[in-house]
């Protein structure tokens, strides 16, 4: 088992900081959040130039055919620059489900388009306040039909189509639709979130069309697979994100004096420092059995998703708070931009379900590895 990546890997790593590095500065994320644009539709174009979202599609769908591996690099770096773009929608849920579900006909009709960049899809399961389970849906469909509200759905407002978990009275208590967004019956409000770089919206069906996604009462065993694939790759994009943070924190303390001398050399911050380091570093050891879980369809998945999720979570809200405190009265204004990584560490804690969910998850998955 080697959690290393290798000497390819590594490149693209150092192409994707590159090329991150020049076209996605802070300026970039803060006209995003300040904007009235959902996402940097040029950025967007550039990505998928580089072909990232075609990283995983499989060649015989006009994808690059790479592996999970190659997209936690990716993932990673996008997170580290704090890229305001609809990726982990499109590539992380979108394509996983139709990759995991779709038939031959919703393959190549769907996936060629997701790995142009030419579409965008998004995953609509949320209902709003609380946890959302297969006995609380309040969607359903009938008769081809979709109808009920979704809240919130991350990039909802700019998607093409939408992968819509519904409620379904046989099976695990939930089918999977796809829904184009531009269709008759469909209604779409941007809401506002903690982090604007990122938008989400309500969607409200009355009467979409709907075509069912995989097998009818199998929507809920669709969305905990591709969660925990999902988790894994965020996990990813909230280390990038940390190291983000403790790297604002560390510059910041090194060239800020007090009483003659940078505050790095003082014990508390080398302290806030040093813990940031110890999490971040925790967290990515736990990614590497993540990444190494989805990139051979270990059976450990479960747990590594969940581990991931739980220790990424956790690490990223610590850095991102770290380095506002390290940055003083100053860190709390809105011309630092020590506001982006904490914006977007709160809002990736919760976008796939919260940290107690995932808790809950990795004690489940646990136990059950205990009883196997």
């Amino acid at each position: 088992m080697n959690f290393e990546f290798s000497e390819e890997q590594d490149l693209l790593r150092e192409q994707a900081l590159g090329f991150l590095t020049d076209n996605c500065p802070p300026s970039v994320v803060r006209k995003i959040l300040e904007g009235d644009e959902s996402f940097d539709a040029d950025l967007w174009q550039n990505v998928v130039e580089m072909g990232w979202t075609a990283t995983v599609i499989p060649e015989a769908y006009e994808g690059l055919g790479l592996s999970y591996l190659e997209l936690s690099v990716i993932a990673e770096e996008l997170g580290r620059a704090l890229a305001p773009l609809p990726f982990s929608s499109s590539v992380y849920l979108a394509t996983e489900a139709l990759m995991r579900a779709g038939s031959e006909t919703q393959k190549q009709e769907y996936l060629p388009k997701l790995a142009a960049g030419s579409s965008i899809g998004c995953f609509a399961f949320s209902e709003g306040g609380g946890q959302t389970t297969a006995k609380s849906l309040q969607c359903s469909v009938s008769g081809g039909k979709l109808r009920g509200t979704k809240l919130p759905v991350a990039d909802g407002d700019i998607a093409d189509f939408a992968v819509v978990i519904a409620s379904a009275d046989r099976g695990d208590g939930a089918s999977a639709y796809l829904v184009d967004l531009s269709g008759a019956g469909v209604n779409r409000e941007t809401v506002k979130t903690i982090d604007p770089s990122r938008s989400h919206a309500r969607i409200t069906f009355d009467g979409a069309d709907a075509e069912l996604l995989g097998e009818e009462g199998q929507g809920w065993t669709l969305l905990e697979n591709v969660f925990n694939r999902a988790a894994v790759l965020f996990a990813w994009e909230q280390v990038g994100g940390a190291d983000t943070a403790l790297n604002m924190a560390k510059e910041y303390a090194l060239g800020r004096f007090a009483f003659g001398r940078p505050i790095a050399s003082f014990q508390a911050i080398k302290h806030k420092l040093a813990n940031i380091y110890v999490k971040n570093t925790l967290a990515r050891s736990n990614c590497y059995f993540g990444a190494w879980a989805i990139s051979t369809e270990a059976p450990e998945l479960p747990i590594a998703a969940a581990t991931a999720r739980v220790s990424a979570i956790q690490a990223y809200y610590f850095a991102s708070k770290e380095n506002v405190q390290t940055h003083g009265g100053m860190g709390f204004t809105w011309e630092f931009d020590c506001q982006f990584p904490y914006r977007r560490s709160k809002l990736l804690a919760t976008n796939i379900g919260s940290e107690a969910t995932w808790q809950d998850k990795l004690i489940s998955a646990v136990e059950a590895d205990r009883a196997a």
